[in-house]
């Protein structure tokens, strides 16, 4: 991919342009998928064994309580004022009850969706997405490493499932924005006789 200012291209380095489109690199992509698949299946099969999670939400209500108090000396865990009014609404909305189960659920499709190779991009955004919301509720841990790992993923998403699900469904579907029907058009035929008789 190259971007365009006032006449000058600037391309990509080579080795990021083969990285990321290149099939010969799948295989790479394929260890970073399943470790961060295996990832997020072991974070679901925490919770989804636990009532908290799948029946009353408690455990989400739990996380959500502890991140959005203000301590009266130090720091608090949201550092933005407007996520913590927003996970503050989803508390009083008792939103917890059925969104626990959201999380759980959403962790295992997304784990498994990596590891089979299925929608690696669309995975891997969500993956990411959930990593970013931890994050921003005050939760470091493995996060910021697994976000990592997501964005590279979302990158890569030409090539991230080629050994994988994708190299049949990506085939099969194709992109929204690749589906038009182009006509073939004729290849010129380039005479092979002896010039001059």
């Amino acid at each position: 991919m190259a971007v365009t200012l006032k006449n000058r291209v600037i391309e990509e380095p080579g080795i990021v342009k083969d990285l990321f489109n290149n099939p010969r690199y799948a295989i790479i992509w394929l260890v970073v998928r399943v470790w961060l698949g295996w990832q997020w299946i072991e974070a679901a099969s925490h919770k989804i064994g636990n009532p908290a999670w799948t029946e009353t939400g408690d455990a989400l209500k739990g996380y959500w309580t502890n991140a959005v108090v203000v301590p009266e000396s130090g720091r608090a865990a949201i550092s933005f004022d407007w996520y913590r009014s927003f996970i503050q609404g989803m508390l009083d909305a008792e939103a917890y009850t059925w969104f626990a189960k959201v999380v759980a659920y959403g962790e295992l499709l997304i784990g498994i969706a990596l590891i089979v190779g299925m929608f690696v991009g669309i995975a891997a955004f969500f993956g990411g997405f959930m990593n970013w919301n931890f994050m921003m509720a005050g939760s470091a841990s493995t996060n910021p490493l697994l976000f990592v790992a997501a964005v590279a993923l979302i990158l890569a998403w030409k090539v991230a499932g080629y050994i994988g699900a994708d190299y049949f469904l990506l085939s099969a579907l194709g992109t929204p924005w690749g589906r038009k029907k182009v006509q073939p058009q004729a290849i010129p035929v380039l005479s092979r006789e002896p010039a001059g008789d």
